[in-house]
């Protein structure tokens, strides 16, 4: 293979890529969001300058993957802060568990979603819709909400899902020091929103040494809501360089 043809490729394996190239389009995808509130130092312990944290929430996700394009259906479950970067609002995506491991490799290595893999589950029970999050034969997240109690304002509930999303995008060199270093912003768009619903929940999170999700506690449930929605992502940028101390 010549240095021009390897120059074409964007992943390994070179004659079997770990994800298609190209740009994922979500239909049908479906949300379970539980905002809570949570320990104001626990957050500060793990959302990196120079965001910063306004109200002490965390919005605990699981989102059910109708189908995408390049990967297929799959589950999603993950947490995100809200927090702010030289005055505009947004999340900082801080844990994310997928059962798809393409979808994983490509959310990690073109652009900065902190995936990893893990079973997470979308269901309907008994008048509940579940949400949980296992790690290997461990359960790590259980969340519960009234299934479709109250219909939820459709833009209040684009509102929700469309607020710009912060990342940490770290490559190792190979000395073992950071080659890459960067704090990354991104959004969703071509937001069509099918359905929107509120109404009660719970949530629980059990400790786990490697889905370390309980190291922010659930103090108060604040808010709860039901989205089916189809969406794609748009590309990141980086927005600050740590390794130069300065925006990039």
């Amino acid at each position: 293979m010549h240095a021009e043809d390897v120059r074409q490729h964007l992943t390994t394996p070179l004659t079997s890529p770990a994800y298609a190239p190209t740009v994922p389009r979500f239909t049908d995808r479906e949300y379970l969001n539980v905002v809570y509130r949570t320990d104001p130092g626990a957050l500060r312990a793990v959302v990196p300058e120079p965001l910063r944290i306004g109200e002490p929430l965390v919005r605990f996700e699981v989102m059910k993957m109708g189908d995408v394009s390049g990967y297929g259906p799959y589950t999603e479950a993950g947490q995100a802060i809200p927090v702010s970067f030289e005055g505009e609002q947004g999340e900082y995506l801080h844990a994310m568990y997928l059962d798809n491991f393409p979808a994983t490799a490509s959310g990690r290595e073109v652009s900065a979603y902190p995936k990893v893999l893990g079973s997470p589950s979308l269901t309907v029970d008994s008048g509940a819709l579940v949400g949980t999050l296992d790690h290997g034969s461990q359960r790590v997240a259980t969340a519960t909400m009234g299934y479709k109690h109250h219909e939820l304002d459709r833009r209040e509930a684009e509102a929700q899902i469309t607020v710009p999303a912060f990342m940490l995008k770290t490559v190792p060199g190979y000395d073992g020091l950071p080659r890459v270093q960067e704090l990354v912003r991104t959004r969703i768009t071509d937001v069509t929103v099918k359905e929107a619903w509120t109404g009660p929940a719970r949530l629980q999170l059990f400790a786990h040494v490697l889905a370390p999700l309980a190291d922010l506690p659930v103090l108060e449930v604040v808010s709860a809501s039901h989205i089916l929605t189809d969406l794609t992502l748009s590309g990141a940028e980086p927005v600050h360089d740590y390794l130069k101390g300065a925006a990039s």
